[in-house]
């Protein structure tokens, strides 16, 4: 008899089938016993009264992989609102041995550094997973969006021969005998195919060597980055990001259930940086914005707005990499962004240089040889659209879709400042 998954029962009430999944939880009684049963789509329970089944039962591990098929009817009770009667249990596996936590608890009982170091189980956890359901939902959300906007999907190396792209610590690794680094962004390969494509974006892994120790960072985590020629300044990138939020925040509410998801305006407010530093109580000399800052405008831009969004524009060009285009107004300001969502930075984005000449002078006037970046300049050299682009940290953004305290926990195996492992 073919499998069905849990989720399809009620479609086969009446009906004798067989599903497969892991022995979720046992709960035996007097007179009868219950087994439920877990597979990819959800939860099913199978009701059991005939003695060798019920011994059969009696042996099993919670975790261990089983075939049951049985009568599929109706139980508004039950997981679904069905269940299956008559059954007959087959195990595909040898028993499972018991875990350090309880699964079908709803919270998992153990420390988070528990869980992360037995990943490979507590994610089975059906609020671990559910996050990693979020995840692909948001990514699948962004492709969709730039794919409706003539984007095109690139893939480029996360070995660099240099660690030049930002003021991030790197990773450096043996290549063949000589030294290279794992990338810290695709920028400067994203800006090189907006020569080919005009508008690309990529999804995949960076790496950050900054010894943080904090509730929202990681050493290795998936930008979703999104580069687009032709533009006429960094509002244009601001336009394209709310609209690939939006199309996020749709395709997770589509397909994951998640409560107080937020809503994205179809016009994110937005405040220049001296008025953000003024909202949030900083000195007005700040030349960036602090996490406590970052707090005082998402609660400004909940309570004013009615968003939980709030783009901050024109930071001071000495904190933008030296890609970063200049305010043509007040030059020491940038036409560069943050979003911040919920409180937290989650998206860097804005207008970049397209000239060489200006790539020149702006590393010159940071004290930089232009010499170790010159595969990245000759593209400019060839003819370059003005462009912008932005970058979402996934983990961050789901994170604070979900309300986790700590990105890790909707991060299957984060690498951080302690874990390498598993």
């Amino acid at each position: 008899m073919q499998r069905i998954l849990t989720s399809e029962l009620a479609a086969h009430a009446g009906e004798t089938v067989t599903i497969q999944g892991w022995t979720h939880r046992r709960r035996l009684l007097k007179s009868v016993a219950f087994l439920v049963v877990r597979d990819a789509s959800g939860l099913a329970q199978v009701v059991i009264t005939e003695p060798a089944t019920r011994t059969g039962l009696e042996a099993l591990t919670e975790e261990t992989v089983i075939e049951v098929t049985g009568l599929v009817v109706a139980n508004p009770a039950a997981p679904g609102g069905t269940e299956i009667v008559e059954a007959v249990l087959r195990t595909l596996g040898p028993l499972a041995v018991p875990t350090d936590f309880a699964l079908f608890r709803p919270e998992l009982s153990a420390s988070l550094p528990t869980q992360l170091d037995q990943a490979a189980v507590s994610l089975r956890h059906p609020r671990r997973s559910a996050a990693l359901r979020v995840s692909a939902a948001a990514v699948a959300g962004f492709r969709a969006a730039l794919d409706a906007e003539r984007f095109v999907e690139v893939h480029t190396p996360k070995i660099v021969a240099s660690s030049t792209e930002s003021g991030a610590t790197v990773f450096g690794i043996d290549y063949f005998g000589r030294r290279a680094f794992l990338a810290q962004s695709p920028q400067f390969y994203k800006q090189m195919m907006v020569g080919v494509f005009e508008r690309v974006y990529e999804v995949g892994p960076v790496f950050r060597a900054e010894p943080h120790d904090t509730a929202r960072h990681l050493a290795q985590y998936t930008s979703l980055d999104a580069e687009l020629g032709f533009i006429r300044d960094h509002r244009d990138v601001m336009a394209v990001l709310t609209r690939v939020l939006t199309r996020m925040v749709g395709s997770v509410r589509e397909r994951v259930r998640v409560p107080e998801l937020p809503g994205v305006p179809a016009e994110i407010p937005a405040v220049a940086f001296p008025e953000a530093l003024r909202i949030a109580g900083a000195h007005p000399d700040e030349p960036d914005l602090a996490p406590a800052h970052e707090r005082a405008l998402g609660e400004w831009a909940l309570r004013e707005h009615g968003s939980d969004f709030v783009f901050v524009t024109g930071y001071p060009m000495a904190k933008r990499p030296f890609y970063t285009a200049p305010d043509p107004a007040e030059p020491r300001y940038s036409n560069g962004f943050d979003l911040l969502f919920r409180g937290v930075e989650l998206v860097t984005g804005g207008q970049r240089l397209h000239a060489y000449d200006d790539y020149v002078a702006a590393l010159r006037a940071r004290g930089e040889s232009p010499e170790p970046y010159a595969s990245y300049l000759d593209t400019f050299r060839h003819g370059m659209p003005p462009h912008g682009g932005f970058a979402i940290g996934l983990e961050r953004f789901v994170s604070r879709l979900t309300g986790a305290a700590n990105v890790r926990e909707v991060t299957a195996f984060p690498r951080d400042l302690h874990r390498l492992t598993p």
